[in-house]
């Protein structure tokens, strides 16, 4: 006699599956609900008293929009652009804060401003940006996360770089997002269609005499598109330029068993890299729900073994933000919005200073795992939530007897790609 639950059992259980889901996709749809067309500049009479000017190099495969008002739209441009662009930040704001202004012109008083916006048309032009514009040799490279329009990555880097305190040269690194919930395999596949473009990007910050290192800061989607690009750039050169130091991974949405594939063909020597995860990451719930329930990156639990293990093998930092509070509620820009974080970022990270003495001090409940040590950052070390991952450097152990399943996060690997 057959036990075999009726079809209406599996029915119920992907109900009950999408009940959970459709909240998260709603609250995706609210985000991004401030005004539009913030991209035509305005005159300054005078700099905000109190307040600052960001200046940033824009490069983007967006197709332009023909519209000043948005610069460039969502769909895709064989032909990349480079921009001058700078943002005047408001005197009176909370640290991680981004104030869109409620109408248009915004007040540079009360509101993130455009102030300047310089199309480049050539690549001496940029290199001569970066002249006037290099801090001690450190470039920071930020690419953004999925569901982001032009602006919205433009303001979000001017945030991240002023309160940051970072002494840098900002080069942000926009790809085509359509900015909509529905349209997340049309962003995933146009950061692969930009891999060439940001690779190309970062080699030309890499030929420039006044760069002598470059940290990349990606997020979300965004941190595909960075280990793709860079990936590519070692699998093409036998290796990445020893000018890349640093690669920031924020709120990771790669899946994990890529994750160490990409890892693996970077090639011998490495960056220095840093992953801020968070089990309570919501955005990154749904991204494993679309993606086949596999574990994405940006959700591990870093203090669980054998993440521990594999991570400080591997040399990589691992920051665990769960605990750390966040007005985005879906826990998924921590990195931007705790002011400890970004300026962690800004003034140490992209130094190429570690995690692990004394004088750290970013609050509360925050956990950092760095190359063999474990240091706690605050008072309180992370609770164990996630489920373990095999494998993240590259070195394959025995596999366990029973058959792994990626609906509880394992890690699985081919041999002879990862030995």
């Amino acid at each position: 006699m057959s036990h075999k639950k009726p079809a209406v059992f599996g029915s119920v259980k992907r109900f009950g599956r999408m009940a959970l889901i459709i909240p998260l996709i709603l609250t995706l749809s609210a985000c991004g609900g401030h005004i539009k067309g913030v991209m035509q500049p305005v005159t300054l009479a005078a700099e905000p008293q109190g307040g600052a000017v960001v200046d940033m190099l824009v490069a983007t495969s967006r197709r332009p929009s023909d519209d000043p008002a948005t610069l460039f739209s969502g769909e895709r441009s064989i032909q990349p652009s480079i921009t001058d662009v700078a943002v005047s930040i408001p005197p009176a704001r909370a640290s991680g804060t981004v104030q869109w202004p409620k109408k248009l012109p915004p007040n540079p008083q009360t509101d993130f401003t455009v102030v300047r916006v310089k199309p480049l048309t050539t690549v001496a032009d940029g290199h001569e940006w970066v002249r006037r514009h290099s801090r001690g040799g450190h470039a920071m490279v930020f690419i953004h996360g999925f569901n982001n329009t032009y602006e919205d990555s433009v303001f979000r880097f001017a945030q991240i770089v002023h309160d940051s305190g970072g002494d840098v040269t900002p080069v942000l690194f926009t790809w085509p997002s359509r900015a909509k919930v529905f349209d997340y395999n049309y962003d995933k596949e146009s950061t692969n269609y930009s891999r060439t473009t940001l690779e190309r990007t970062l080699k030309a910050l890499i030929e420039d005499k006044n760069i002598k290192d470059i940290t990349i800061l990606a997020h979300s989607m965004g941190t595909w598109l960075a280990m793709e690009s860079i990936r590519q750039m070692a699998i093409r050169d036998g290796g990445l330029p020893k000018k890349i130091e640093n690669v920031i991974l924020a709120s990771p949405d790669i899946d994990v068993d890529v994750f160490a594939r990409q890892w693996t063909e970077l090639g011998e020597h490495k960056p220095n890299f840093t992953i801020f995860v968070s089990q309570d990451d919501r955005a990154l719930a749904l991204s494993r729900y679309i993606s086949g329930d596999v574990q994405r990156l940006g959700q591990i639990n870093p203090a669980e073994e054998p993440y521990k293990t594999k991570l400080e093998a591997a040399g990589i930092t691992v920051v665990d933000l769960t605990t750390v509070k966040s007005a985005d509620s879906l826990n998924h820009g921590k990195f931007a919005e705790s002011p400890a974080i970004v300026q962690l970022i800004g003034q140490r990270l992209v130094t190429g200073q570690t995690l692990t003495d004394s004088t750290i001090g970013v609050g509360d409940g925050i956990t950092a795992i760095v190359a063999g040590t474990v240091g706690t950052v605050g008072k309180v070390a992370a609770t164990t939530v996630a489920a373990p991952v095999d494998l993240v450097s590259g070195n394959l152990k025995t596999p366990p007897k029973k058959k792994p399943e990626h609906i509880d996060g394992t890690l699985q690997a081919e041999p002879a790609l990862l030995n």
